[in-house]
């Protein structure tokens, strides 16, 4: 059976053999075209074979049977690719280049362009977000979705990438990182990417381990605004570390390689074109034709028009006379001379020139120079020194604009590319500077100030942590295109942020800016007339005026007036000195004098009491009279009531997680918010961005030490969570200043016409203490700067740490932007207790003795203070004392009854005797009256024989009440009995 079996599967064997030799016979050979070759995966010794791979598996036979490869690590230098047929070396030839053991994109199409949306995105509003090629560079979404772009590379040694980026609007996370095997220092600064200046490339750089990698650059808006957040741009991604580069990469069109084994290509110059792997470049016909650097092809030139020339104002010559100029944009890229062409307009008249700015004086030459130290100028005067007792007031005051002045600069940038030409950023216009051409319609107009410090006036130099200077600039907008103007500070160059934007048109006003450390910092206007791609020029007429530029206290400034200083106490003393904290100066005696307690120094006011602002109800002043705070303690006295509070139990600082919300795309984010209660400047609530500001560590951000942070009384920040957007922690960002300054805490609804009405009152035993804010940083929609009312709410039933709150139908905590409220209900926030809040209970008498508790009145609506007194224990008197006093007391008043009504009894028969032999003698009228007679009869005494009787007619209790109430003026029937005198008997 075995043997048969064996005997099938020898057949079977033959027969494919056959088959197979059949078909190789009808197959041709493979030649170098049908194949290519690549390396096997390294083994555990660091070899590998060649192998040659069919282009078509089965359309050829006679393929190159393996061969021992190179070394792992082998590479080429750069200029150089692997011949794999040899295994050498080989210089790229001419439009071509090489990075050796590197990777460059440069180029960018939807072909070659891979996007992710992250999980928690992908709904029908995100579908169209993604990077989008432009052509050398690649923009990613301007909304709120999530987008990632994604690279794997499998390096054979350490290596790195790097790459260029603009980044300029924190509304848009923007983050690179390596997901899977080698997992970067997420902690690093690698991670988040620092934010850029409208229009500048930055170049990131992050090493890479060997093994697989795979990169992600990923964004996610914030909160947009209506016209979305200015995109990232990102261009010339460079990879090293990769084992060999088999080919070299074609120059892409608009550059070119002239000699075999370049490293890279180099942009046509201007006028000139190139096409893909050119090693040269073409000219361009510059008769009607032209050609920016850097070009595929080359444009026909269009008749000339208004938007191809621009005007600007001649420096003030000799005789100090100026004119208007005008001249076409370079380079000139329109015909003139030919049918609908525009001529260049005439110049202007030579005119006078302006005056110069504040600070400056015109030495008879055709410029401006600063006045010396210690001199000052109104600009149209000579410079003068200041009077004794007064110092300079130094800064910039810019309100004429002839020349740009030497501490400024002007630039253009065109976004993807590089610099446009500098003379069409911003142009002086004699009373104003204004915004230039620019190459296109998407280019940035940058115009910079830089100030190198600030220096407070002397009497003010001890004055820490007060306003160090200022900005102010009066300006306009005229538009027809969405077009934006950025105002930027750059803080001892460690980060660009936008400090207040504005878009379209916008009618001429003043912004100020408050400089609140002494540090470097750089300001940067940006102008851009549209924020979607372009190359031409549209919408040239779309401009910015910039009217004045004024900017206090700076180091190297110039004087344009003296102000006040104090005068030291020496007899002799003539020179200014400085005030200690808190002081003023006396402008009658030049010295210094401390503000009154509980008022605040108001920074740069005018010399005098008056510079002293008393600070609110419920407030007081720090030592340094710098600001004015609660210090936990606020009484109000109502009638004869007085409700003492001790906020202290709340804790220094309350947070509150509002949320969450979403925004029209889905996105979940909360507003963070951070409130100090009490406290001076060491108790501040802060608020930290940890996205884009990663020039400080963790340290100094919970410090609020970073340019981003925010350290104030109440700051807010908005939180997106880390789930559902595939970020690896939660975000906060947008960290903005709610209130800087404390009005006062009080009863009332209204405080400095900030009204707290959204929370009426519950309790009318115990009222709502209000807290009022205000931030005096004025923002667009904000003229007057933002107010915050906290009210404070006794509530028995929550902990003394309390719960915060916002109005119901207002869940942003604020209805219009500007006014922010909150609750915050807490044990903590009831009065102290007093003897009004408890009552006394007697306990029953056991055994001589008797308790006396004491306990809270129901509810009890106040926390600490005074505690309840112990219980007491006293002796009861017996019961029976009591009985016994009693029973003698009812006896006493039975026995007084008796004998009463006894001698009343006895009383009144008497008087009936008397009464009846009255009736008897009346009725003897017909008898003869007998003789009278002195004796007694029986039963009579002396004593009862009165001249006049009083006999009454009432009960025998009316008797009883009537001898009670003797001589009370009552009246009474009676008769007269006068025997001794009258002859005749009377009745009455």
């Amino acid at each position: 059976m075995r043997s048969l079996a064996w005997f099938v599967a020898k057949c079977a064997l033959i027969i494919c053999t056959l088959r197979l030799i059949d078909g190789a016979k009808g197959q041709r050979q493979c030649s170098e075209n049908d194949y290519y070759y690549e390396y096997t995966e390294c083994d555990s010794t660091g070899s590998r074979w060649r192998v040659a791979i069919p282009q078509s598996p089965g359309a050829c036979t006679g393929l190159p049977e393996p061969v021992r490869g190179t070394e792992c690590t082998f590479s080429c230098k750069a200029g150089e690719f692997l011949e794999m047929l040899s295994q050498e070396c080989t210089q790229c030839a001419a439009g071509s280049y090489s990075l050796g053991s590197g990777i460059r994109f440069d180029q960018w199409d939807p072909g070659n362009l891979t996007g992710k949306q992250s999980p928690g995105d992908e709904k029908l509003t995100c579908n169209s977000s993604s990077w989008v090629p432009q052509g050398n560079y690649l923009e990613s979404n301007r909304d709120e979705c999530t987008v990632s772009l994604i690279y794997a590379v499998h390096l054979k040694k350490q290596g790195s990438i790097s790459f260029d980026y603009q980044y300029p609007d924190s509304n848009l996370l923007f983050e690179f990182f390596n997901d899977q095997c080698q997992e970067m220092d997420q902690s690093a600064d690698t991670k988040w990417l620092k934010l850029t200046n409208h229009g500048d490339w930055e170049n990131h750089t992050v090493s890479l381990k060997s093994g697989t990698n795979i990169l992600y650059w990923r964004t996610g808006g914030v909160l947009m605004r209506s016209k979305g957040a200015k995109p990232v741009l990102l261009k010339n991604i460079q990879i090293e570390g990769v084992a060999y580069t088999s080919e070299c990469f074609p120059c892409i069109p608009g550059t070119f390689s002239r000699v075999p084994g370049s490293t890279t290509c180099d942009p046509c110059p201007q006028n000139t074109y190139s096409g893909h792997g050119a090693s040269s470049c073409t000219p361009c016909n510059t008769t009607t034709q032209y050609a920016a650097e850097g070009s595929s092809l080359c444009k026909d030139k269009l008749p000339c028009s208004r938007k191809d020339y621009f005007q600007f104002h001649t420096a003030c010559d000799h005789e100090g006379k100026t004119q208007i100029i005008y001249k076409w944009i370079e380079p000139q890229i329109c015909l003139e001379g030919v049918t609908g062409a525009e001529s260049l307009p005439p110049s202007g008249e030579r005119e006078p020139c302006p005056p110069c700015n504040p600070g400056f004086y015109n030495n008879d030459t055709a410029t401006c120079s600063p006045c010396p130290p210690g001199t000052y100028s109104d600009g149209m005067k000579p410079c003068t020194l200041c009077p004794a007792g007064t110092e300079p007031t130094l800064g910039y005051e810019y309100k004429w604009w002839n020349v740009l002045p030497p501490n400024m600069k002007t630039s253009c940038f065109n976004v993807g590319n590089s610099k446009c030409d500098n003379m069409n950023g911003w142009e002086v216009a004699g009373d104003h500077i204004q915004s230039g051409a620019g190459s296109s319609d998407n280019d940035y107009l940058i115009l910079n100030i830089h100030i190198p410090g600030f220096k407070l006036p002397t009497s003010m130099s001890s004055h820490a942590g007060t306003e160090f200077g200022r900005i102010t600039f009066e300006f306009e907008t005229v538009c027809v295109a969405d077009c934006e103007l950025y105002f930027m500070m750059d803080v001892n160059r460690k980060s660009t942020t936008v400090v207040e934007s504005w878009e379209r048109t916008k009618t001429r006003i003043t912004y100020t800016h408050v400089m609140t450390k002494n540090a470097s910092v750089s300001y940067t206007w940006a102008f851009q007339r549209t924020n979607q791609p372009s190359d031409v020029r549209r919408f040239v007429n779309d401009v910015v005026r910039i009217y004045s530029i004024s900017v206090s206290n700076a180091m190297d400034g110039v004087s344009s007036g003296c102000r006040a200083c104090a005068l030291s106490t020496q007899p002799t003393g003539s020179m200014c000195v400085p005030c200690p904290p808190g002081h003023y100066i006396d402008a009658h005696t030049s010295q210094c004098t401390e503000c009154p307690q509980n008022t605040y120094l108001v920074p740069h006011a005018t010399p005098g009491p008056d510079a002293c602002k008393p600070c609110g109800p419920g407030s007081k002043s720090d030592k340094d009279h710098s600001l004015c705070y609660s210090d936990c303690h606020f009484t109000h006295a109502e009638g004869n009531v007085t409700l003492t509070y001790d906020f202290s139990l709340l804790g220094s600082v309350g947070s509150l997680l509002n949320g969450p919300s979403f925004t029209s795309k889905g996105t979940k984010y909360f507003h963070h918010f951070n409130i100090s209660l009490c406290g001076g400047k060491d108790q501040l609530a802060v608020c930290t961005d940890n996205v884009t500001d990663l020039s400080i560590n963790d340290a100094q951000r919970e410090k609020g030490e970073g340019a981003n942070a925010v350290k104030t009384f109440i700051c807010q920040s908005t939180v997106i969570p880390a789930t559902g957007r595939g970020f690896h922690t939660a975000l906060a960002s947008q960290s903005i200043n709610l209130a800087d300054t404390f009005l006062g805490a009080t009863v009332d609804s209204t405080l400095d016409g900030i009204m707290a009405e959204l929370y009426p009152q519950t309790s009318k035993k115990v009222p709502d203490v209000n807290f009022y804010y205000r931030s005096l940083e004025a923002t667009s929609s904000c003229e007057l700067g933002r107010s915050t009312v906290v009210t404070l709410r006794c509530n028995p039933e929550k902990s003394t740490k309390g719960e915060l709150s916002v109005p119901s139908r207002c869940p942003a905590g604020t209805c219009d932007g500007c006014t922010f409220d909150f609750l915050w209900e807490s044990s903590g926030a009831c009065p102290t207790c007093t003897e009004r809040d408890y009552h006394q209970i007697e306990g029953a008498c056991k055994r001589g003795k008797q308790d006396l508790l004491y306990v809270w009145t129901e509810p009890k609506l106040c926390m600490g203070g005074m505690a309840l007194p112990e219980k007491k224990t006293l002796p009861c008197a017996g019961m029976e004392f009591w009985v016994r006093l009693g029973g003698a007391i009812g006896a006493f008043t039975a026995v007084l009854l008796v004998s009463l009504t006894c001698y009343f009894w006895k009383k009144n028969k008497r008087l009936a005797y008397k009464y009846s032999r009255l009736v008897m003698s009346a009725n003897k009228e017909c008898e003869m009256p007998g003789a009278d007679s002195c004796a007694m009869m029986e039963g009579e005494n002396e004593g009862d024989m009165e001249d006049e009787v009083v006999y009454t007619k009432p009960s025998l209790l009316g008797k009883l009440k009537a001898i009670a109430s003797k001589g009370n003026g009552e009246k009474y029937e009676h008769v007269q009995l006068n025997s001794s005198q009258s002859k005749a008997l009377v009745w009455s």
